[in-house]
């Protein structure tokens, strides 16, 4: 069960990386418009903002990466719980969506950690 629980929080790390790359490299790009449904124009004027919520993201998959790493029950609790707090934020905030794709498989990594270690 610690093998999956891992597994779980690496998934939710990559998650997290692959939002950095979006938010950080691709915000202004097709794929980014595509993505947020934003046109050239307002991916211009909101890249800078972007760009900061792609580094949080980045610290939020190295916490991740960090508590398989060491080994630490703490960490990865600590880390999904952040994830989970700022999906369920987003979804509340930005679009309902985030609840699907962030705090959801973060949520699933946190139970898997909880019951890997009973």
């Amino acid at each position: 069960m610690k093998l999956l629980a891992n597994i779980l929080v690496l998934l939710v790390a990559a998650l997290h990386a692959g939002f950095l790359v979006l938010e950080m490299f691709l915000w202004t790009g097709p794929i980014g418009q595509r993505v947020f449904k934003m046109t050239p124009e307002a991916a211009e004027q909101t890249a800078v903002l972007a760009a900061n919520q792609g580094l949080y993201n980045g610290f939020l998959a190295a916490g991740l990466v960090w508590g398989v790493l060491a080994a630490r029950r703490d960490v990865k609790l600590f880390f999904l719980a952040c994830v989970i707090a700022a999906g369920v934020f987003g979804a509340f905030t930005a679009s309902f969506t985030i609840l699907y794709v962030q705090a959801a498989p973060a949520a699933l990594a946190l139970a898997a950690v909880l019951l890997a270690n009973r």
